[in-house]
């Protein structure tokens, strides 16, 4: 018997040895002869006719030998198996990774937002809140019905039927995005969401997302849908630092979430889709829009009749007025800025309470007095802002009012802006002559004075002659002012100021004498303090101390100031002649009654700015009138309305406070009596009352003098060449 020779490769996969069924057809065998019988022959395989014409190649595309096909099929099947347990094997060590790598669960519960900064009072009362907030957590149960099924009509329509995914929901939002080549719509659930948004962080990798579902089977597993959609609307962000349905309901329409409407509650679960971006306070039009979507999905889901999503639709949801911020808006911005000096750069280390030097009462009363004056007289005199700040002795603020209305505009002008104080500046100068052997009856000449074309003149163009130095501070003379700081020089008025407690850059020339140079209000109050106290240098502060998430305090202020600045004897004879101002000169319409007290008016070119600047034993208040652009006034000056701001201020301030005299014994000196001004008297003064107003200045103000170089050495130019030491 003759066997078929092997034609495979050891290393083949298929066995090509001919079979039957491979043979061409062969002729027909001849019928045996009649005659003779066959001889019979042990049966066995049928051979191959090697002159038949060889069997012809299978193609390519020829399906396989019957019995080599089942082999394959066989094979196909069995490494697929293998390889499908292979893939979960791998998907089960994955999803173990990365579900060790999750914290505890029980920690997840506790969701990570930024830190919030409550801002106290000094009586311990909540002024402002600053960083993002957590609202109380609301039961579900106490919610209005319709409030959860909002968020379910437009989130997850599926909510309660799906275990954590839904396949429809991704399938839907693979092919929207397929079909329109962008990320248009996504697929997570409710759950997921809630493990998205509170429990991971916001990075779009493949192990987030991975854990994302870990956490969505778990919450599934752990909670009711009831109890997922409590924690979901307890936490889920809402814009504007809103954390919680309590919170953004508070925050926007200054109300409970058990309170809201329909039009409010679709409002709310239409932000949750980009609550930066649709936060009603800076978006409200684009809320109420995607509001609108939500009132149809619940119509549209039964949710709702359509005559209440018709009703709401109609009446959309706006803002609580109420709850715009008031002017301890300023206050909060301010202790914002102040936390990184008090406790050093870097994150807090949770929420936190600051408790601040503020008198929320005087707070109120600042805000109302300035915003009164200006709604009664600000179109008269064409002022349109203004700024009060009110220190104790110490230099702690009181009260911070940084503009008219907080809620317009957030531009501090308290302590942001700087300003020309004109004759405000005055009393540093006049300390310089003091500190330099002057008295205040000194007599110097108001009369004209020219210094290389530049003359400085009273603005009435009117000269009294020989005045004592009392009188021409009451009197707000820009003669004798320019005089003294010619005889002393422009960098010792320099020095003084910066001694009291000025900051901003002052230009050492001829025309400070006229208050050219800017500063804030908040420094100038700073720098009058010291008139206040006997003649200590104040750092204006308004931080006492920061209590941090375990109740303990990570900063209590316990800075006493700058020390001495000023002598006592120089004390009392500057406040000696600012008692003048308010008796006899320019803050004459001062009314304070019962009370000691000092300060000084000021009005820049062009009537730009208003100022008045006046202090008691107790307290120190500045107020600055004028317009954010610098346009003039309409003759504001610091004799008219800034006076009237500090005195219903400073009535606040002293209302139940003991009667104390000045640093210097006023009384005994033989000045003051029982107060500078007449209760219930008019602001409107008399023609002769003295007035503040800009100096008359004829030709160009004198530039300021060069700085001169320091002479080259070594060790400069070492300096310089290497170092790049001295360069700008």
């Amino acid at each position: 018997m003759r066997r078929e020779p092997l034609m495979e490769r050891p290393e083949s996969l298929f066995d090509i040895r001919l079979d039957p069924r491979d043979r061409s057809a062969a002729p027909p065998p001849e019928p045996p002869a009649p005659s003779r019988k066959p001889t019979p022959r042990p049966k066995a395989k049928a051979e191959p006719d090697m002159r038949s014409a060889p069997a012809p190649r299978r193609g390519r595309s020829d399906p396989p030998p019957r019995r080599g096909g089942g082999r394959v099929l066989f094979r196909l099947v069995k490494w697929g198996l293998i390889l499908g347990v292979w893939a979960l094997l791998a998907l089960a060590g994955v999803i173990a990774y990365e579900a060790s790598k999750l914290p505890p669960m029980q920690t997840l519960m506790i969701p990570k937002r930024p830190p919030t900064v409550t801002v106290q009072g000094a009586n311990g009362k909540t002024i402002a809140t600053r960083g993002d907030m957590g609202g109380v957590a609301v039961p579900i149960g106490e919610l209005p019905p319709y409030l959860p099924k909002a968020f379910v009509a437009i989130e997850d329509q599926r909510f309660y039927s799906h275990f954590g995914l839904d396949p429809e929901g991704l399938a839907r939002a693979l092919v929207t995005n397929l079909t329109s080549r962008r990320l248009r719509q996504g697929g997570s659930t409710l759950t997921q969401q809630l493990a998205k948004n509170l429990f991971l962080t916001q990075e779009r990798t493949a192990s987030r997302k991975m854990q994302e579902l870990v956490l969505a089977l778990w919450l599934e597993h752990k909670f009711t849908k009831d109890q997922l959609l409590d924690l979901y609307l307890n936490r889920v962000y809402f814009g504007a630092g809103a954390y919680g349905v309590e919170a953004a309901s508070q925050r926007y329409f200054g109300k409970s979430a058990r309170q809201v409407t329909v039009a409010e509650a679709a409002m709310l679960a239409g932000l949750v889709n980009s609550p930066s971006r649709l936060a009603p306070t800076r978006n409200l039009k684009g809320a109420q829009a995607r509001a609108n979507l939500v009132l149809a999905a619940m119509r549209d889901q039964k949710m709702i009749t359509a005559d209440v999503a018709s009703a709401a639709q109609a009446r959309p949801a706006q803002l609580a007025r109420a709850g715009m911020p008031d002017s301890s808006g300023y206050v909060a911005d301010w202790v914002m800025d102040q936390l990184d000096s008090v406790l050093g750069d870097g994150e807090l280390p949770g929420d936190v309470v600051v408790r601040t030097t503020i008198d929320p009462a005087l707070q109120k009363a600042g805000e109302a007095a300035l915003e009164d004056t200006l709604a009664k007289s600000g179109a008269k005199y064409g002022v349109g802002q203004g700024a009060v700040v009110v220190l104790d002795p110490d230099g702690g603020v009181k009260a911070l009012i940084g503009g008219r209305s907080y809620a317009d505009s957030q531009y501090n002008r308290a302590v942001t802006a700087r300003r020309q104080p004109g004759s405000a500046f005055k009393p540093f100068i006049y300390l310089t002559a003091l500190e330099h052997g002057l008295t205040p009856e000194s007599v110097r000449d108001d009369a004209p004075i020219q210094l290389k074309g530049w003359r400085p003149e009273n603005s009435t163009r009117e000269y009294r002659g020989p005045v004592t130095l009392t009188t021409a501070l009451a009197l707000s003379l820009n003669t004798v002012s320019v005089r003294l700081a010619l005889e002393f020089g422009p960098k010792a008025v320099v020095q003084t100021a910066h001694r009291m407690g000025i900051s901003s850059n002052l230009d050492p020339n001829p025309s400070i004498a006229l208050g050219t140079s800017e500063v804030s209000v908040l420094e100038l109050a700073g720098a009058y303090t010291p008139f206040a106290n006997g003649g200590l240098g104040v750092m204006p502060h308004v931080i006492d101390s920061v209590i941090g998430p375990d109740g303990k305090p990570l900063y209590e202020r316990n800075v006493t100031g700058m020390g001495r600045v000023v002598a006592s004897e120089y004390v009392a004879m500057m406040n000696h002649m600012m008692t003048q101002t308010l008796a006899a000169g320019t803050a004459r319409r001062a009314d304070l009654p019962g009370w000691e007290a000092a300060g000084k008016t000021g009005t820049s070119q062009d009537y730009r700015d208003a100022w008045f600047v006046g202090y008691t034993a107790k307290y120190v208040t500045a107020v600055w009138l004028g317009n954010d652009d610098s346009s003039p006034t309409k003759k504001a000056s610091g004799a008219n309305l800034p006076v009237e701001v500090w005195s219903r201020v400073m009535k606040a301030a002293h209302q139940g406070v003991p009667v104390a005299e000045l640093p210097g014994g006023l009384r005994s000196y033989g000045f003051g009596g029982n107060g500078y001004g007449q209760p219930g008297g008019t602001y409107l003064p008399p023609a002769d009352l003295p007035d503040d107003r800009p100096a008359a200045v004829v030709g160009q103000m004198p530039p300021r003098p060069p700085q001169q170089e320091p002479p080259m050495t070594l060790d400069r130019w070492f300096a310089e060449t290497f170092l790049g030491q001295g360069r700008r």
